[in-house]
């Protein structure tokens, strides 16, 4: 198990909420799973999230959850944090799938808000302390009420925050500054949820960030993080915004899974970019703008996959504009 390291940052500080990948007839694609997974830990990824909804977790069964955790742990091994999703709104079902990670080898859970099922505060309460209570494992929350309709409120953080094994926050909320606030008052690591609040996160003391882009702009964001931590604040504003083209055009319409699996094809980590239902594949029309975004963004050249860039040249780009 990679946990626990740094409190401050007890899943790293760079976290790809990592695609599912399956075969055109539908199949988890194990193979391919443990081929980006260790493509992603390689352009600077700390963490990976897996079965969250990026990874189209409503639509994968509970043994293909669990055969996913193992083959991408046993393939990253120590490099980085495999956190399993452990999200339903059924919290007996999200418990079995809690043990079922435990026992495949992950290294901690993300538990989302119940969704559709619009709980209260007590019920949203309860259903996270069942879970933690689960596993041995430590658990991030999941805030994004875009998805679930309700909100963690402040008064369940705090009383969530003194539970032993609840570690850590994703917040999908947009709300820099109640995170401000939260933060310091509960002792949670902070994640963000949006790829484009990384910096803001960062600023308010946040740990880092759990991204749909990382897929692609992983690199991007480790530097960024380490910039912002050396103080070299005009630096990390540098290397983040050579990002924006691909933050937005995998996160724009909504549609994170669907151009992540378009991009990891585009630059030729995956074969396919096949969904499950009621998912579909992005148009050819839509592969084609996006591969303008990543070849504008210096990932693909002449039509042809090329490989990510290196955090240190990265380091070595951004010095020479002056930072």
């Amino acid at each position: 198990m990679v946990l626990p390291t740094d409190p401050a940052r007890p899943f790293g500080a760079v976290l790809t909420a990592m695609v599912t990948p399956m075969t055109p007839e539908g199949a988890v694609d194990l193979k391919a799973a443990v081929k980006l997974a260790k493509k992603l830990v390689d352009d600077g990824n700390d963490g990976l999230v897996l079965s969250g909804t990026t990874g189209e977790s409503p639509v994968t069964h509970t043994p293909e959850k669990e055969e996913l955790v193992a083959a991408v742990v046993e393939a990253v091994g120590d490099r980085a944090a495999v956190v399993a999703g452990a999200g339903s709104n059924d919290t007996v079902h999200a418990i079995r799938m809690a043990e079922q990670a435990a026992e495949a080898g992950a290294d901690g859970l993300l538990v989302v808000s119940p969704y559709y099922s619009r709980p209260s505060q007590e019920g949203l309460y309860q259903h996270f302390v069942a879970v933690a209570d689960a596993t041995d494992l430590p658990v991030m929350l999941y805030d994004v009420p875009g998805r679930t309709v309700v909100r963690i409120a402040p008064e369940t953080y705090r009383r969530l925050a003194q539970h032993p094994r609840i570690i850590a926050n994703k917040d999908a909320t947009g709300d820099v500054y109640a995170a401000t606030k939260l933060i310091a008052e509960t002792g949670l690591a902070w994640y963000s949820g949006d790829d484009g609040l990384l910096l803001p996160f960062l600023s308010v003391g946040g740990a880092g960030i759990v991204s749909v882009s990382a897929h692609v702009v992983g690199a991007h964001f480790a530097e960024t993080v380490r910039r912002f931590d050396a103080g070299d604040i005009a630096g990390a504003v540098e290397v983040f915004r050579t990002a924006t083209g691909v933050i937005d055009a995998l996160n724009g319409a909504g549609a994170q899974a669907v151009m992540a699996k378009a991009a990891v094809e585009a630059l030729g980590i995956t074969d396919n970019r096949f969904l499950r239902l009621p998912n579909v594949a992005a148009t050819d029309a839509e592969v084609a703008a996006l591969r303008v975004v990543l070849a504008e963004a210096g990932l693909l050249r002449d039509d042809a996959p090329v490989r990510q860039p290196e955090v240190s040249e990265l380091a070595e780009a951004s010095s020479a504009v002056g930072h």
